[in-house]
């Protein structure tokens, strides 16, 4: 079984394709043979030893995979041999909410074994039936960005028909984002420095397109929008580069759901329109096997298909990873495996 493994330092100069033997298969685990993963920001931080200094090496990169069962363990009820599946990023957080610390030290691509290899074994909790609307790719896209995405405006915090959604930049996350909030009935503003990118988010179903480039002040702009009452839901992916024009965007009550930190993670803010606005703070990690069945239900009866931007084969790894950095993305990039 061949896997990615960044070895003894980080970087992406580390990563090697490397052989590696299948322990034997638990009683209670399943075996799946991998057919694309896709990644994330936080993949790129980890092999980059921004995410966790501390992380134990070697380790096998990257959160996100689809596949096919190919083995199941003698015990396993929940799954047969050939169903399609997704792994779940946090193996050992089933329920819907957080509930304990533990749901951290169990997630992939650290500091457990990630998913960019041919052949993985997950116990039988860990793991969702695919939607049967979507192929291995666009499958291996949902079990962090969508997932996330879901449980900033549905399992976190109910998004309802009418209320207005701010998405920040064009990733995978907020591209889930808008498309999970268009299916809720929501108005969705879309941010972006590209003209070119917000025309497609546009074509996506983006009601509302906001270039921060020429207009960095943009929360203006979305209290104009909202006829100066604020967006009800900021899917905020920037962090402090850009939390402070979320504050100032948000409505009375409304709900920051704080995701990312693509544009920095230290810096010195005013925490005073939380207190006056009465802002509600949301930090997100993911979700639960749970909300991502409810989410997976909600994709197939919506044929709701994720925004793939590019695929890579399963030998470019590192390029994809480099193209990841470049923000040149829009939507999920995938690569390839089986």
């Amino acid at each position: 079984m061949k896997a990615h493994v960044l070895e003894n330092n980080f970087g992406l100069e580390n990563i090697h394709l490397r052989e590696r033997e299948l322990k034997p298969l638990g009683d209670f685990e399943i075996r799946i043979g991998v057919k694309a993963v896709s990644l994330n920001f936080r993949d790129y931080l980890m092999v980059t030893g921004n995410y966790n200094p501390k992380l134990k090496l070697p380790i096998v990169p990257l959160s996100d995979g689809a596949g096919e069962v190919i083995e199941v363990g003698k015990n396993v009820t929940r799954f047969k041999k050939g169903e399609r599946v997704m792994p779940s990023f946090s193996q050992n957080w089933i329920a819907k909410r957080p509930h304990s610390d533990d749901m951290r030290k169990s997630t992939l691509g650290g500091p457990l074994d990630g998913t960019a290899r041919e052949i993985m074994d997950v116990p039988e909790w860990a793991a969702v039936a695919i939607p049967e609307n979507l192929s291995y790719a666009e499958a291996a896209t949902l079990p962090c960005a969508a997932l996330t995405a879901w449980s900033s405006l549905v399992t976190m915090n109910q998004a309802r028909p009418g209320e207005y959604v701010v998405v920040l930049g064009t990733g995978g996350v907020s591209m889930f984002a808008l498309q999970f909030a268009k299916m809720l009935g929501c108005k969705v503003i879309a941010t972006s420095s590209s003209d070119a990118k917000l025309k497609r988010a546009e074509e996506i179903g983006a009601d509302f397109l906001i270039n921060y480039k020429t207009k960095p002040e943009w929360a203006k702009e979305v209290r104009k929008i909202t006829k100066m009452r604020g967006a009800d839901h900021i899917i905020e992916v920037g962090g402090a580069g850009t939390l402070e024009q979320s504050m100032r965007a948000v409505r009375m009550d409304g709900v920051v759901s704080l995701i990312g930190i693509l544009a920095g993670s230290s810096k010195e803010l005013n925490l005073l329109p939380i207190l006056m606005q009465n802002v509600r703070m949301q930090g997100i990690l993911v979700g639960g096997r749970e909300a991502f069945e409810d989410m997976c239900r909600a994709v197939g009866e919506n044929k709701l298909k994720p925004v793939v931007d590019k695929a890579f084969g399963f030998t470019e790894l590192n390029a994809a990873l480099a193209y990841l950095k470049s923000g040149s993305h829009f939507g999920k990039i995938v690569v390839e495996v089986g």
